[in-house]
């Protein structure tokens, strides 16, 4: 039975989601806090968390920002706000899913399932893929689910392990975005393919931090993402 956090200011909003997601089988936790969200979700380690954005003591982001290098648990943000910025913010800090208030219990239990079934299929995908992948410095444990450049670890939320996975094993060649949706989001993903796009960004900039780092990922435009050799890289400019 998957265990759900449920992290929201409001009572009413707290108990419909808790019936809801019981009846679909789940087990249920809920609090009233950003705090109480990290601190729960630390201690019980839920399989999925439900985040509303505007919360007393610590918000919905920082709690997303604190959780996400810690856990790979698919993070659904629930908010009364709905503009693109702030869709996009979510997304840079980790948020799966983003639902904007009023929403519809269909929906949103729809994606609670959608989440858990993609989670636990990269997990039985990665527990079948080849158990290393190495590029000079740069090794991908596929068994512990690690990444290391130099021998020093590189950490990674559960998506972008995904993603450098995925790139890695193509070297060389161009892999579109509708591939990498399928292959790291599941082909019943409900957003927007621009979620591709932020956890790129976000990998480049964790890749770059490492001045002798052996790989850059290039835009291939019109296409999607390509992963190369950084020589192949410096030979290109």
């Amino acid at each position: 039975m998957a265990k759900i956090l449920v992290a929201d200011d409001d009572p009413n909003i707290r108990l419909l989601l808790q019936k809801q997601l019981e009846y679909e089988g789940y087990s249920v936790l809920t609090v009233a806090s950003g705090k109480a969200a990290i601190d729960t979700a630390r201690r019980e380690r839920p399989d999925l968390m439900i985040l509303d954005l505007m919360m007393p003591d610590v918000d919905g982001l920082e709690v997303c920002r604190t959780m996400r290098p810690e856990s790979v648990m698919p993070i659904i943000m629930l908010t009364a706000k709905g503009t693109d910025t702030d869709k996009v913010v979510g997304l840079a800090i980790g948020a799966d899913e983003y639902i904007t208030k009023p929403f519809s219990l269909i929906e949103l239990t729809a994606r609670v399932k959608a989440n858990l079934r993609r989670v636990d299929r990269l997990k039985r995908h990665m527990d079948e893929s080849p158990n290393r992948l190495a590029i000079d410095s740069l090794v991908i444990d596929t068994d512990q689910h690690t990444v290391t450049i130099n021998d020093e670890l590189l950490e990674l939320p559960f998506k972008e392990y995904a993603l450098l996975q995925l790139l890695v094993s193509g070297v060389g060649k161009a892999i579109s975005r509708d591939t990498i949706l399928y292959r790291v989001w599941g082909d019943d993903f409900f957003g927007d393919d621009r979620v591709v796009d932020v956890h790129i960004c976000r990998l480049r900039e964790k890749l770059e931090r490492y001045v002798d780092c052996p790989v850059e990922i290039k835009t291939v435009r019109g296409v999607g993402y390509r992963c190369i050799r950084s020589k192949e890289a410096a030979a290109a400019k």
